[in-house]
């Protein structure tokens, strides 16, 4: 029996609650993962696991195990990543997930550059707005935005996202351009939310550095960012998109700021993976490629701002790829 393997097996089930979801994260078939953990408490002589057809509980010997596995692994892994940095550039797969939004319109456009910097690393992107877990679905790291509650998940500040309030011509000319936040009861606005059944992102305005939510009319409410962009270029309402999405039609006049410098406080952006997983060579390479990629964008937090992006790439090109 590969003790280490076992280990490995044995941890992936416990984190993900279910054989089955450990299988397809392992990419083994169930019955092997159900061998590999009965000849490991065959071995040890100790029950690991209570199972029934509903759930999966540990035993207090499973506990204790699953602590000094974590513990044994993570030092392999660390052992693996001081030989591999000095030796060898990052490889093998990395499944990344991340908004829809920042993934096409950035992250995707990017690519190229981290491809020629880690030829090695295979990636599998998923891209969605809707919440993941990362250790149930075999997700290696996460780039999310706004506060982290999960303190399961370690996280790395990347970037920031700025917010801005505006809606069309069209619906301007129509409703009137609401100049104080009492004329905000006039007005009409498209709702976003991340996941079916989730509330609706609030609307909050910052005055004097104090934020306000405020409760707007809506008539639409929608699940994905370029349907809620579509939304407020025809007319059906004001909406608070993150900058980069607002960008290119502010500046080309199909949208139109409202109510200037009360715009919601900017977003974080964070790289985010379990705790009890090391941070490998390729996790990490991906995080500082993401942190200098954000960098380089002036239309996630300033669009006054403009450096140089990763890679030594023209700012204008790189401004190019954010608003196409």
């Amino acid at each position: 029996m590969d003790r280490i393997q076992a280990m490995e097996v044995f941890t992936r089930v416990v984190d993900a609650n279910s054989f089955t979801r450990a299988a397809e994260t392992l990419g083994m078939p169930r019955a092997s993962v159900t061998t590999i953990i009965q000849n490991l408490e065959a071995f040890l002589g100790v029950r690991l696991m209570n199972r029934t057809t509903r759930r999966l509980s540990l035993t207090p010997d499973g506990a204790a195990y699953y602590e000094h596995c974590i513990k044994i692994i993570g030092e392999i892994a660390e052992a693996d990543a001081s030989f591999q940095a000095g030796n060898r550039k990052p490889s093998g797969l990395l499944r990344v997930h991340m908004p829809s939004a920042l993934g096409r319109r950035i992250v995707i456009p990017a690519l190229s550059t981290f491809r020629k910097r880690y030829p090695d690393v295979l990636l599998d992107l998923g891209l969605s707005d809707r919440p993941v877990d990362p250790i149930e679905e075999g997700v290696d790291c996460m780039i999310r935005v706004g506060p982290l509650e999960d303190s399961s998940m370690v996280a790395r500040r990347v970037g920031m996202l700025k917010r801005v309030t505006c809606a069309s011509p069209g619906y301007l000319a129509k409703h009137g351009e609401p100049k104080t936040f009492d004329e905000l009861a006039g007005h009409y606005a498209v709702n976003f939310r991340a996941a079916p059944g989730a509330r609706p992102i609030p609307w909050v305005f910052v005055v004097d550095s104090e934020p306000h939510e405020v409760k707007m009319n809506s008539l639409i409410t929608v699940n994905d960012a370029d349907a809620y962009m579509t939304c407020a270029l025809e007319g059906f309402g004001m909406i608070q998109p993150t900058l980069f999405m607002a960008l290119p039609h502010l500046l080309d006049g199909s949208l139109v700021e409202v109510l200037p410098g009360t715009n919601p406080k900017p977003k974080p952006i964070s790289i985010v993976y379990p705790h009890n997983r090391h941070l490998s060579a390729k996790v990490r390479a991906f995080a500082e490629w993401v942190a200098e990629l954000f960098d380089s964008m002036p239309a996630l937090e300033d669009v006054s701002r403009t450096r140089e992006p990763a890679d030594s790439k023209p700012s204008r090109q790189r401004r190019d790829a954010v608003t196409a």
